[in-house]
């Protein structure tokens, strides 16, 4: 059958040629369609065969013809070889005769121009050309009309005439039919069978193990399975058995099902409509009153009122009088138009309008219940609770002490212009220092080995040896306090007279001299620098003194509003600097700014930093303590206000978790503060203890409060010119 269809295309071919020969010059088109037609009858004839040879199932070769399909791939493709060389051979005996050149560029172009033009939808949605004639528009901007589509009798008819058919798609998108090649219908026939689609494709290829097994120990066991399994539980019997006992004695209850009522109102009212909204905070509208007999148009004639009666309703007060005096008509014709029915509806809408509309529900709380869980003060112990000792001999207000670092001396500065030195377990005076002036601040040398006084009186600031220790520390002492010099030079090389380090030879100490008053003294936590402070809004308020090379600087940074004092951090080169409205933190080493507290309050008075350093409290004036968290914020954690006067000064204790402030109102409180060094927990405040005692002079109640470095005491100066040590 092959054979006799290959002759009678040859024929035809011989007799196209006759044709050609007999006309003149042949045009490209014409010589394009005849390559086509010839091309277009191969692949018929070839896709008939195949269509034949695969559809017939009913045959006993099927299966074999089916496991043949890659050769006969191979085959068809060596035939199209065959049949493209036929085509070029005819095309070259054409050229031959007729001796034209070769245009394969031309033609190709040729076959371009004859392609429809394709969709030019873009991603727009084919549903917006549904009920449109046409789909898209060309590169011109006219519209591309789309193909009218078969009925399904004509589709039918076509698939009876047309044997290739069946391998043709309808593309909606381009609005054009597809013809499948053969290579896709084996592909769509693999995959319809549940083959993979390419025939490449090996599905049992040889599993490959990438882990070894040899070493490694399977939990699973072949074991059989227990009797155990097979036997129903005692303790769930057991179990059942109790709730079952539960349940008859009435122990167990369950809930009753809610009982829907039989006879329920058809149209429901606002109470009804509310409580199945389930809205707690609705309240219906308030409604009139219904009318009664008494403003029907034919009332009784008890309700109508005499002419007396209506005479005496104009001598009440409009209060009291009724507001509708009822009257009796006929009939509904002439009843005249209602006075007050604009102004009784503006009422009616105005009550609507402002009706409360939320009910507001009162929460029943215990206060005690709102106050903090604080654990026990028995628990907290030990802390200063009584008065033990009294020192006596100041004859002014003491306006400042400190202690010594082995807390066996204590040192006090009056307003009666001396400065004492006690002994703390014995209430000994041993020294006096007399400067004929008000003594602003004292502060003992945080060294043991250095044991020097810092003492502020006016514009001057004295560094007082002592006399404690052996013979080496006095020997070491007396070198320090001893100057070369009387000026000294600052960073950039020249002389300041504004402050001189001169030898006192009256105290046995150096006299450092400022140019205004100095309020505060504080020492280094190593003991070899101290700050000065003075009430000047520049930065020579704060200086910072170099004892062992009696060098002074300024403050390295500008201040924001006049300094109350200045604090060294315990551990770390950071420098607190308070005003009277924040606090600035300062790095000494980079030379800047850190953080800024914002306490919030009317006027800081003093401050105080906890020995690891990362919390801060901070007096006022208004008195208020502030607790600063400064790993947490820049604002206050906790803000106690406990003091009715001003807080005088603030203090924490070196060891233990306590600190303490002392006020006007002759009272200093004493607080467990424990700081944890997990960064989730917060620090627990917890006010202990009101210590009382001193009594009020001049308005002016417990000025300084300083804890003993090693035991759980508190030291209280007073203006009734007495100090107190409070012990647990």
């Amino acid at each position: 059958m092959g054979a006799s269809k290959k002759e009678s295309v040859e024929v035809e071919k011989r007799e196209e040629e006759k044709k050609k020969s007999k006309k003149t010059q042949p045009t490209k088109k014409e010589k394009l369609s005849t390559e086509e037609s010839l091309l277009h009858k191969k692949q018929e004839d070839t896709a008939t065969d195949y269509k034949e040879f695969s559809e017939d199932d009913s045959s006993e070769d099927y299966k074999s013809a089916e496991e043949s399909e890659a050769g006969d791939s191979e085959t068809s493709g060596d035939e199209g070889f065959h049949n493209t060389g036929s085509n070029e051979g005819l095309a070259n005996e054409g050229q031959s005769e007729d001796s034209e050149p070769d245009l394969g560029g031309e033609e190709s172009d040729s076959s371009e121009d004859e392609v429809a033009p394709r969709n030019t939808v873009g991603d727009v949605p084919l549903e917006w050309y549904r009920d449109e004639k046409h789909i898209g528009y060309d590169i011109a901007g006219k519209k591309l009309k789309k193909k009218e589509k078969q009925d399904k009798l004509d589709s039918f008819l076509a698939n009876v005439d047309d044997s290739k058919n069946w391998r043709k798609i309808y593309d909606e998108y381009n609005d054009e039919e597809v013809e499948l090649t053969k290579e896709e219908t084996k592909l769509i026939r693999r995959v319809l069978k549940g083959k993979a689609p390419h025939g490449d494709f090996d599905p049992y290829a040889p599993y490959v193990d990438w882990f070894k097994w040899e070493d490694s120990k399977h939990p699973l066991s072949n074991a059989p399975e227990p009797k155990s399994r097979f036997i129903p539980s005692k303790w769930e019997a057991k179990k059942v058995l109790g709730l079952v006992r539960a349940i008859r004695k009435g122990l167990i209850k369950f809930d009753k099902p809610k009982e829907e009522p039989r006879f329920y109102m058809l149209w429901g009212d606002d109470a009804s409509s509310s409580e199945k909204t389930g809205h707690l905070s609705y309240i219906p509208a308030p409604k009139p009153n219904l009318p009664g007999h008494e403003e029907s148009y034919n009332p009784s004639l008890e309700y109508i009122p005499t002419q007396e009666e209506i005479n005496s309703y104009q001598l009440m007060d409009e209060e009291d009088r009724p507001k509708f005096i009822p009257k009796r008509f006929t009939s509904l014709r002439s009843i005249p138009a209602y006075e007050n029915a604009v102004k009784d509806s503006f009422e009616r809408c105005l009550d609507l309008y402002l009706c409360p509309r939320v009910r507001k529900k009162r929460i029943n709380i215990d206060p005690e219940s709102l106050k903090p869980k604080l654990p026990s003060r028995k628990d907290l112990k030990p802390y200063p609770a009584t008065c033990y000792l009294e020192y006596r001999g100041h004859k002014g207000a003491v306006m400042s002490i400190s202690t010594e670092a082995s807390g066996q001396w204590i040192a006090s500065g009056s307003s009666d212009g001396t400065v004492r030195l006690w002994e703390v377990e014995t209430c000994r005076c041993i020294k006096v220092w007399e400067f004929g002036e008000v003594v602003q601040y004292v502060a003992w040398n945080p060294l043991p080995e250095l044991p020097i006084l810092a003492v502020s009186v006016g514009q001057d600031v004295f560094l007082l040896n002592t006399g404690l220790g052996n013979e080496e520390t006095q020997r070491k002492v007396k070198e320090l306090l001893h100057v070369a010099t009387s000026t000294v030079l600052d960073g950039s090389g020249n002389k300041v007279s504004a402050w001189n380090w001169l030898q006192d030879d009256k105290h046995e100490g150096i006299r450092l001299q400022h140019f205004k008053t100095v309020y505060s003294v504080e020492w280094h936590r190593k003991g070899d620098y101290f700050s000065t402070v003075m009430p000047a809004g520049d930065s020579k308020a704060i200086l910072i003194h170099q004892l062992s090379k009696k060098f002074t600087q300024r403050h390295p940074f500008k201040l924001h509003g006049l300094p109350v004092s200045a604090v060294f951090h315990p551990t770390r080169s950071i420098f607190f600097v308070s005003t009277k409205k924040n606090v600035r933190v300062y790095d000494l080493l980079k030379q800047k700014l850190i953080k800024k507290l914002e306490t919030g309050l009317r006027e800081v008075s003093s401050i105080s930093v906890h020995p690891a350093g990362d919390n801060v409290i901070v007096g006022s004036r208004d008195g208020k303590l502030c607790w600063f968290d400064m790993d947490l914020s820049s604002k206050p954690y906790k803000v106690l206000k406990c003091h009715p006067k001003d807080i005088n000064n603030v203090a924490f204790h070196r060891s233990y978790p306590l600190f303490a402030s002392c006020s006007d109102d002759c009272t200093a409180y004493v607080f467990h503060g424990m700081v944890y060094s997990d960064l989730n927990q917060n620090p627990l405040i917890v006010p202990l203890e009101i210590l009382r005692g001193h009594a009020s002079s001049n308005g002016r109640g417990v000025l300084d409060c300083k804890f003993h470095p090693r035991q759980p005491w508190l030291f209280t100066a007073g203006a009734d010119s007495l100090i107190k040590l409070y012990c647990h």
